[in-house]
Formats: C-alpha cells, sequence, structure tokens
C-alpha cells in the first residue's frame, strides 16, 4: 500500500510538472515573439511613436480620424519627428506606431500569459515549494521590465532623436534573463538523461551560457548606436582587422559604450570570442563524454553558433537588412536559451517532493 501510494504520488507530480512546463513553453514562445517585435520596432525605428504611458488605457488603440490626430501631434512634439520625420504624414505615422502598440500590447499579454495561470496552479497545490520564490521572482522581473521599457523610451522623447543604448541595452537583457529563467526551471521539471555528467561541465556551460547572454547586451549597444551600418565589410573593417579610430573619444572608456566603430568592433571580437569557447567545449566533451548526451548537446550548441554567426555576417553584409537582421536577433534567443538548457543539463532535474 506504501508504494502504491508512493507511486501515485509520483505520477501526480509529474502530471503537476508537465502543466507547469507547457505552460512556461507558451510563455517562453511568448519572450521569443515579443523580444522579435521589440527589434522590430528598434529597425523601423518605431519606438517613440507612443509617447505616453498608460498601461491600462494604452491597450486601446486610436479609434477615430480624431483620436490619430491627437496622437500624431503629441508625436511631433518630439525632436525625432522634428529633426528626423518633419513632414511625416499621418498614414506614415500609423505605420510606425502599429509596431510600438502590438510591442507594448504583446508585453501586456504576456503578464497575463504568466500571472493567471501561476495563480491557478499555486491555489491548485501544483506549484512545488522550491519553485515559488523563483516563479515569484520572474513575476516581479516581468512587472520591474516594464517601467524599465518606458524609462528607456522616456530617454528619446526631450534631448534625443532616438533612445539611449544604455537603457535599450538593460531593457534587452532583462528580457533574457525572464527567458533564461524560464527556460532554467523548464528544464529542470524536464526528465533528464542517465548519462553522468562529467566533472567541470556545469562550470563550462555556465561560462558559454554567460557569454551568450554578454554577446546580446554588446547586440543591443550595437543596435542602440546603429554601428551595424558603420562598417558592413568581412572579416576586415575598413580593410584592416582593427580598423582606425576605436579610441578617439575621452576618456578611452566611453567608446566602448559610445563610439560607434568601438562597439561594432567589439561586437565581431565578442562572437570571435563565444564561437572558440563553444568550439573548445565541443571538443573537450569529445574527449570526455563521447556518446553521451551531454556531448550531443555541445555539438549541436557549437552547430548553433556557426549559424548564428553566419547571420551576423550576413547582416552586416546586407547593410542591416530587416528580414535578416531579425533572424539574426531571433538566432540570438535561441543561441542563449539552448545555452541555459544545456548548462541546467549537467545539474540534472529537481527532486520530486510534495507539493505542499
Amino acid at each position: 500500500m506504501a508504494s502504491s501510494a508512493a507511486d501515485r504520488n509520483e505520477e501526480t507530480i509529474d502530471k503537476n510538472r508537465r502543466a507547469i512546463r507547457i505552460w512556461l513553453g507558451f510563455v517562453v514562445f511568448a519572450l521569443f515573439c515579443l523580444v522579435l517585435v521589440g527589434g522590430a520596432t528598434r529597425l523601423t525605428e518605431s519606438g517613440l511613436s507612443i509617447t505616453q504611458w498608460k498601461p491600462i488605457h494604452g491597450v486601446i488603440p486610436p479609434l477615430s480620424v480624431e483620436e490619430w490626430q491627437e496622437e500624431f501631434k503629441l508625436y511631433q512634439q518630439i525632436p525625432e519627428y522634428q529633426q528626423i520625420n518633419a513632414g511625416m504624414t499621418l498614414d506614415e505615422f500609423k505605420g510606425i506606431f502599429w509596431w510600438e502598440w502590438a510591442h507594448r500590447l504583446l508585453a501586456r499579454s504576456i503578464g497575463v500569459i504568466f500571472a493567471v495561470p501561476l495563480f491557478y496552479f499555486w491555489v491548485t497545490g501544483r506549484v512545488e515549494k522550491r519553485l515559488r520564490l523563483p516563479l515569484l521572482g520572474i513575476f516581479a522581473l516581468g512587472g520591474f521590465q516594464g517601467f524599465v521599457g518606458w524609462w528607456m523610451v522616456s530617454s528619446g522623447l526631450v534631448d534625443r532623436t532616438d533612445v539611449s543604448q544604455y537603457r535599450l541595452a538593460t531593457h534587452l537583457v532583462i528580457a533574457c534573463l525572464i527567458f533564461s529563467a524560464c527556460i532554467w526551471i523548464m528544464r529542470g521539471l524536464t526528465p533528464h538523461s542517465p548519462d553522468v555528467p562529467p566533472k567541470g561541465g556545469a562550470r563550462f556551460a555556465a561560462i558559454v551560457a554567460f557569454l551568450a547572454l554578454f554577446q546580446i547586451y554588446l547586440g543591443a549597444l550595437v543596435a542602440g548606436l546603429d554601428a551595424g551600418l558603420t562598417y558592413n565589410t568581412w572579416p576586415l573593417m575598413d580593410g584592416s582587422i582593427i580598423p582606425g579610430g576605436l579610441f578617439v573619444q575621452n576618456p578611452a572608456w566611453i567608446n566602448l559604450f559610445e563610439n560607434p566603430k568601438t562597439v561594432q568592433f567589439v561586437h565581431r571580437c565578442g562572437a570571435y570570442l563565444l564561437f572558440a569557447v563553444a568550439l573548445a567545449q565541443m571538443i573537450w566533451l569529445f574527449k570526455v563524454s563521447r556518446g553521451s548526451t551531454h556531448c550531443r548537446r555541445g555539438v549541436v550548441f557549437f552547430v548553433l553558433v556557426f549559424i548564428q554567426a553566419g547571420l551576423g555576417v550576413a547582416t552586416l553584409l546586407t547593410h542591416v537588412d530587416l528580414h535578416t537582421a531579425l533572424t539574426h536577433q531571433g538566432g540570438a534567443l535561441v543561441v542563449l536559451g539552448f545555452a541555459i538548457a544545456h548548462w541546467r543539463g549537467f545539474i540534472g532535474a529537481y527532486p520530486r517532493s510534495q507539493v505542499s
């Protein structure tokens, strides 16, 4: 009887974990879409088209000509319109407005997609104790992300014609942290391979995951400064491996964040580093864990990084073509997500326990 009760308990836990994995899978997919729409908003220079933060009322777009004119007049008061888009028609304004509105609507929707199922799973006793604080933390970080999004937009409404690259990078990194945390928990709730992980594998995978996230941060700086348009050749930059003009601003460190040439150069170097480390990890896993699931994941990860590097080169050579650049951004999330799951795979699944 005791054994039967234990079996039923394990079945219940597995069923609950499956439901939570499916829910988090929807959240991860929605976050993936949100980041892509955010990237399109940046690439189409649509991010400043909505000049007010209305968390509730902002769900409803303009529904009449008068409301569209009112929204357009607000946009005409900011530097981006006055210095760059003066003479824009109302129809042209609608084109950039819908990108930003869709980005904000999707962000709000993710809040609902996360909060409502979390509440249901919680009150019905399906959330294991060890997951409660992490899931609440993700929810709180998502709420904070909404504030950061407006903080980013507000940087381009008064003295600038675009948003601050510092705030853009912060906004994207927080989105990636939420994305990564969801994948981490999903992977921990998934049955793991019985293959014994090699000693040091988790540490190696953690380094790789950090590099993938850091490369996204560097990419955000590139996007914020339009640095992808600075040099559009590869592998050389302006005919050189190390181009001139990298450290012309004072103090020197400011070039790493505000000099488009330097920012693109550092992003390229970050890509080479991630490629080299992914290759080194794959070779190491072949040596210490050939034939294991861990080794196969190392191969897949290297292939993903290889493809992502090719997309990065294509983005440069096409002068940041919208579709190529968005594919590159999506590829970055795929690389990051797989890196997080790969890292979690060395640690193992959460031990089974009672949910309450």
